[in-house]
This record gives structure tokens, sequence and C-alpha cells, in this order.
């Protein structure tokens, strides 16, 4: 009888020996030399490859180990603040990290050999969400090192900088041409995604610290020369991020109603864009085009829209949306288009999965070959072709032409720095900036780069290139000489530092007492231990998998809302932004104190004043007011 599909998933039969391997070997006639061995156990310590494939190197063996309650804490320290403490040397945003990375650790992690691979990212966020709500803090060193460093830019990069500058020891200012920090973890994604509250008190968390000065709404460039920067702070670190998308690179793209994915997201994270228009288009296939399609379809339309309120002259930062728009907008219809197939969009799966489930439409393996104008010169559809790849670039099929209408063409097909204004001297000629291994600027003695102004990556990728910039910076105002760096370049666990942890330091070694014949019974060394991290990581089949019984995955639950309920829908929670307060006739609502205030709990109402209107309601863009409470 035939082994079934599931017996063969479950019931593993992973071996150390293959069919054929039947000779026994006489190991001892290796080993041994008479009755003297010349091997013994040694235990190595190596990289996993879920913390070697995560780009900000955590250390996400050692916290998975402490949440499962295997490494426990010392002392009278929670597990949930054990685990912050771990998963925070090298990431200071758990919460934001573990909702909006795609999470190339689990692609890297053993046990998709087995059955499935560990849920990291939804572990993070757990650490995440419980520093959040026990109001964890970050230790900062009392001493400092008199230095001070510029940061320009507020966003991910320039923020765990920032952190890891202060644990060296060393102050910096940021300079952000935004209102607040977050960078593209609040401009560039939805608060759905990265709730604000959340996002506010990790970013808070590291200012908290103390010797972290910040410049909010000023352009380095600009408002505040690039000299005189050099001339009042010992180093300089370059953390803008890349805020200008690119165009597509068909005919007629620069209409008015053609508009890049970051400059859009960045209009609806302002709180100017409310409503969108009647058939949107992206061309995408990555995370930003996501994020931009989810968005439109929560926005949805205005059927009579106003030439000068059109989406366009809002994301131009000409006008901004009256509130009010959102009380009478009505579905939109939402196009992706990507130039691969489903499997090979680089947009992670389950988002490209709610997209479809909100209502979005998707066109896969197709391209764009021209913007299609009307009278007035604006796009009023896209023509699109079937695509086939060609010396790696694509190209499109004779013959398969069609045309998607549209009356707003977003493109998120890749960002690039905005190195205007005074930054002309940092452009490496691709709107960039460049880097050494180090993170260095090459020829700029005393200015470090780390972020997406390298090279547009992950967000992660940012935090991880800001932690080596902060050791380089370190190095640099010591007057040290750069070391190589590790092969396998991240954050190691350290043992000596866990046997400190525990009050099991090795004793002092005395070379006038202490006999170096042989070491197995004396207390100043680590016996039999080695640790190989920063030059192997450990793979699968170094592993005897047969010790690994199959062990369903306890999958993150989500739950998304469906094409007829997406219009309006950010979560059914306040997200703060002031409409019934503004549009109260009575002034009977109000912002809860802010030493009350918590998620949901921003506005209040007073019902002496209040006269049963219901603007506050219509005016809510999240339906998060119903009338209630009486017949009003």
């Amino acid at each position: 009888m035939a082994t079934s599909k599931e017996d063969m998933e479950k019931d593993l039969t992973f071996r150390r020996f293959e069919d054929g391997d039947y000779t026994y070997s006489r190991i001892g006639d290796d080993i041994f030399n008479e009755d003297t061995t010349y091997k013994c156990p040694t235990y190595v310590h190596r990289t996993p490859p879920c913390q070697g494939s995560c780009p900000s190197g955590e250390d996400i063996r050692g916290w998975l180990q402490i949440v499962r309650g295997i490494e426990k804490p010392s002392g009278e320290m929670s597990m949930e603040e054990y685990a912050f403490r771990r998963s925070t040397d090298a990431n200071p945003f758990p919460a934001m990290m573990g909702r909006v990375c795609p999470a190339p650790c689990e692609d890297g992690c053993n046990r998709n050999n087995v059955e499935d691979f560990v849920g990291i990212n939804s572990v993070e966020q757990f650490i995440g969400d419980q520093a959040f709500e026990q109001k964890f803090t970050f230790d900062a060193p009392a001493q400092m090192s008199g230095k001070k460093i510029a940061i320009i830019g507020g966003g991910p990069a320039g923020m765990a900088a920032a952190y890891q500058l202060r644990r060296l020891g060393h102050a910096s200012t940021i300079f952000d041409d935004h209102a607040e920090l977050g960078g593209m973890m609040r401009y560039g994604i939805p608060g759905y995604r990265t709730p604000r509250d959340v996002l506010n008190h990790e970013c808070q968390r590291i200012v908290d610290m103390g010797g972290i000065d910040l410049k909010m709404n000023t352009r380095v460039g600009k408002d505040v020369a690039v000299e005189d920067i050099e001339k009042e702070y010992d180093a300089v670190l370059w953390a803008l991020g890349c805020k200008s998308g690119r165009k597509l690179p068909v005919p007629n793209s620069d209409a008015p109603n053609c508009v890049s994915g970051v400059a859009f997201l960045e209009a609806f994270n302002k709180g100017t864009l409310q409503v969108t228009t009647d058939k949107v288009v992206c061309v995408g296939g990555g995370d930003t085009s996501i994020d931009v399609v989810s968005v439109a379809r929560r926005l949805g339309k205005i059927t009579k829209i106003n030439k000068e309120d059109r989406p366009e002259q809002v994301i131009g930062g000409y006008v901004a949306h009256d509130s009010a728009f959102a009380a009478a907008r009505e579905g939109a219809e939402v196009t992706l288009t990507s130039l691969f197939g489903r499997e090979e969009m680089t947009a992670t799966e389950h988002e490209v999965e709610d997209a479809l489930h909100e209502g979005v439409t998707i066109l896969n393996g197709v391209m764009p070959i021209e913007v299609v104008l009307d009278g007035e010169g604006l796009a009023c559809g896209l023509k699109m072709a079937k695509c086939e790849m060609v010396d790696g670039r694509p190209s499109p099929v004779e013959g398969t032409e069609f045309e998607v209408e549209c009356d707003l063409v977003v493109s998120a097909i890749g960002q690039g720095g905005d190195l205007s204004e005074g930054l002309e001297s940092m452009d490496n000629g691709r709107g960039l900036i460049d880097a050494d291994a180090f993170y260095q600027v090459p020829g700029r003695d005393g200015h470090f780069v780390a972020g997406d102004i390298i090279r547009p990556h992950l967000l992660t990728t940012a935090i991880g290139q800001a932690s080596i910039a902060a050791e380089s910076i370190d190095h640099f105002l010591k007057q040290e000489a750069q070391k190589k760096r590790p092969k396998v370049d991240v954050h190691h666990f350290e043992l000596l530092q866990k046997l400190h942890e525990a009050n099991l330091d090795p004793q002092p070694f005395d070379p006038n007492k202490d006999d170096q014949r042989g070491t197995n019974a004396a207390n100043f060394a680590v016996h039999n231990y080695e640790d190989r991290s920063s030059a192997e990581i450990i793979s699968s089949d170094r592993l005897f998998l047969g010790h690994f019984p199959y062990t369903p995955r306890n999958k993150r639950s989500a739950k998304g809302p469906s094409a007829e309920d997406v219009l309006g829908h950010f979560c059914g929670m306040c997200f703060e932004c002031d409409n019934c307060v503004i549009y109260c006739p009575q002034d009977a609502i109000f912002r809860v104190k802010k030493d009350q205030a918590t998620m949901g709990r921003y506005v209040d109402t007073d019902y002496d004043k209040c006269i049963g209107c219901h603007i506050c309601s219509d005016v809510c863009p999240t339906g998060y007011i119903d009338m209630a409470m009486g017949d009003h």
C-alpha cells in the first residue's frame, strides 16, 4: 500500500546514513595510537542560518530560546524583558520589524528542511508588543565621551545609529526634514501596518536614553550648510533614505496624474491625501506597490471632485484634501501590474493575498509600454503588453498589447535619493552616496553613511548598516585603525557575557600559580569550547534531522477586510486624525489628557454638550464612531 502524503510529511525518516553505507569501519584504527587518543569532543559555536540571513544580524536563536523558556534570565528579570534586551542588541524596533519585515531569516530557517520555518517574525512582534505594553526602557552608559555626531535623517538607519552610538557613549543630533521621527516607517508605510502609538514609543524610547538632540523640519544643505555641520560635529552620518520615486520609462509618463509610489504614500501618511480617483493603476510588484494599492482601496474615490482637489494636486503638495471628503467616498477600481509571475513577485506572499482579498486586481507578467493621454493631457489609460525576459531585461511580446483604463497612474518601480539643494557634492552620479566596507564615505574624512541612500533595500538592512557604521564612527573618534569585519558580520552570542550574567565568570589567570600544562581542572578557562560564529554558518546538512519530530507551526492570526468592507478600513480604530474634534459644532468632543490616553482612547465626548447631530460619525475615516445611546 502506498504511503500517504500526510504520512510522508509527518512521519519523517531522516537518517544519518544513506542506502549502501553498510560497511562498518573500525573508528579506533583511525583515532587510536596505542592507548593515546588525539581527538575529544569540542563544543563549537556557529551562527545559525536564520541569523546569517538577517540583515540586522539579530541573535534570533538567542531570543527564541528565551521565549521558549530554555534560556532563563538571571535575577528577577522577566522572560519578556530578557528577550527584549537580547533582541534589541541589534534592532531597537522589534514591534515595527515584527510587523513589516519580509523576514529573510525565515527563508534561512533550518526547519524548512523538516516541515516549516519557525514564525520568527511573529515572535519578534510579541517581544516588541510586550515591551510597549510594559514600557521597557533602554539602558545607557552614564559616562559620555564628549564627542557629538550629526545624523542626517531620522528614519530607521538614523535612529538605529543614534541608539548604537549612545550605547557606545557618544552624543548625537538628528536632523530631519519632517515634523516627526520614523522616516519610511512613518511616511512610507500605512499606519494600519505600523501602529503610530507603538512607532512613537519605539522612537521615543531611543531619545529618552539622553544625549540625543532633535532638529526636526530642518533640511541639511538648505536650512543649514554642510560646512557648518562639519565644523560643529566630530563626525557626520548620512542616513537620508530614498524618497524620490522613479517614473515609468515609457512615453507620456510625465503627465500630471502620473505620480510615484513614495510620494503617494507620504501624502497619505501626512493626512493630506483623503481620497483617490475612480480607477487607479499601480506599476510595481514589490512591498511598496502593495501598500499603494491597499491604501487606494481603503481611501476610495469621490465621484464628482474639483479639478484642484484631484489626488495629483495633493501629492504634488499644492493643496490638502478637506477631511470631510472621507464621509462621501465610494469604492475605487484598483489594479496592480507586475513584470513577473505571481511566484516571482518580490512582495511578501501574505501581503499579495491580502491585496487580492481586499479587491485589488493583479495583472502578472505584463509591462507598461505607453501612458495614454486624453484631450487635457491627463493619463486616461495605460497601454500594456505581455513581457518576456531577454538578456535579463523585460521585452514586450508583439501582438499582446491591451489597455487598462485609469485616471491615476502610480509608479512603484524603485526609489532614489534627493541630493539637491546643497548636497550635490555627496551624489555619486546615481542619486546615491558611495560607501566602503566600513560604511565610510570614500574621500570624505569623518563622513559615514547607512541605509537606503547607499542602495534601496529593506528596513532591517538599514538597521544593520547603522550598527556597523556606529562601530566605525567609534573607531574613528578614538583614532583607532579599522579592523577587518568578520566573515559572518552579525551580533554574536558571547559565552563569557552569558557566564557573567549568571555570576559564573572564569577566575583570572595567574601565570605564577596556575599550571599551564593542562586546564581540565582549572577554573580560569572555558573547556572544550570554540567560537567560530564569526566565520561559519551551520546549515541543515550538518544536522541530524532525525532528532527533529514533525511540529506544526503556530501561525500568527491575521484577518484583513474583504473587498466589500475595505473602504475606509484602517483597522476600525482611531488613528488620531482630529476630524471629530474639528468638526463638532458644539465643542462636545475633546482630546483625552495625555496621561490618560492610549490606543483607542484618544478622544471622548461631553454628553452635556452633545446634541446628537452625528457629524463626528460622518467625518470619522475609520468607522470608529457609531451613533448610539438614544434616538438623537
